[in-house]
């Protein structure tokens, strides 16, 4: 049974995406916003949503310091999925898809975008993780720190909205244009009204489907005996990841690579503000170095994958797929980790 609604929910996030990304990307017409605002912002926090709200119920609702660190690691868990097995995930999607490229394995972003967003991120989480450091009875200092991320991140959205022209080309008729019967067809464009109402139906499906995904994957684990620092810091971040994972493979398949990376590069640096400032004001205790190696060992591994896309487009200006599979490296390498210190006495 928990294998039929892993797969059934798996499916539910796939229509989602599929209707999120060609329902965004015209609300974004719509708007007349440009590439970046909407894949690094519109679709970003859109998607985020569902491993926000794991962080968010736990910590606030799961009445327990065992939950608050099942909300501490899933905060953490986040930005490492998207810098590493999202990273890679895109990458092979690339690689595979090559050959129906006009540019082959190199991803035709716009550079600008996701270097700004690769630069915010770095910025803000080095900030959150840096305060983990600070001693544990330092929690006024914490929250401090939350409002700079918060900050950050207004600031990051901000310059999206402000400086990327409007340009959509190669838009694909809206998935529910026939349902509105009181406008005209396709080729016309959509009312706004059902493209509203069409990202809302696609939001739905994924945060449904990946709360379905995360109980199926909880149940499993269960069932097999899972350790829960492990299902915290791996496994249910993979669930709630899939949808900007899947929106990346589908925009990377329609050639439209900006689209693609600013979705999980833009969700990179929400994660790195939003959540990590849950964790800040409502968990401040929790939020230390101080018996959280491990956990907080993800950050290191993320902020090195997070270079190695970063250093490629600062010296040659471009991306090709070969930095995103380098992704794959550090995610095998920090499951590794913390098999190792699961195992190990006192681990």
């Amino acid at each position: 049974m928990d294998i039929l609604l892993l797969v059934l929910s798996f499916l539910v996030i796939l229509v989602g995406s599929e209707l999120f990304t060609n329902g965004i990307e015209w609300f974004g017409h719509k708007l007349e916003l440009g590439e970046g605002a909407i894949g690094s912002v519109l679709a970003a926090v859109g998607t985020a949503l569902p491993e926000t709200m794991v962080p968010l119920i736990a910590i606030v609702f799961g009445g327990s310091v065992a939950a608050s660190e099942i909300g501490v690691g899933a905060i953490l868990g986040a930005p490492f999925m998207l810098a590493t097995l999202a990273m890679f995930v895109t990458g092979a999607a690339v690689w595979l898809m090559r050959g129906r490229r006009s540019t082959g394995t190199t991803l035709a972003i716009d550079t600008g975008v996701i270097s700004h967003d690769m630069a915010y991120f770095a910025v803000a989480y080095s900030i959150a993780i840096g305060a983990a450091f600070l001693p544990v009875e330092f929690e006024w200092p914490r929250r401090c720190v939350a409002i700079v991320l918060i900050a950050i991140y207004a600031r990051h959205v901000w310059v999206h909205f402000q400086s990327d022209a409007a340009a959509h080309e190669g838009l694909e008729p809206l998935r529910f244009h026939r349902l509105d019967r009181g406008a005209p067809q396709h080729p016309s464009p959509p009312r706004l009204f059902i493209v509203t109402v069409q990202v809302i139906v696609a939001l739905a499906c994924i945060i449904g489907g990946a709360w379905a995904f995360v109980d199926a994957i909880k149940d499993l684990a269960s069932a097999t005996t899972v350790n829960g620092t492990l299902l915290a810091l791996l496994v249910a971040p993979i669930a709630t990841e899939l949808p900007e994972t899947l929106n990346s493979v589908l925009w990377v398949r329609r050639g439209k690579d900006t689209l693609a990376m600013g979705n999980i590069t833009g969700a990179m640096v929400f994660q790195s503000a939003i959540p990590t400032s849950i964790g800040l004001v409502l968990a401040p205790a929790l939020w230390t170095v101080v018996g959280g190696g491990v956990a907080f060992g993800s950050a290191a591994i993320t902020l090195a994958a997070t270079a190695a896309i970063l250093v490629p487009i600062a010296l040659r200006g471009r991306l090709g797929a070969k930095p995103l599979l380098v992704g794959g490296v550090f995610y095998v390498a920090y499951v590794v980790v913390v098999a190792v210190a699961l195992v190990r006495p006192g681990g």
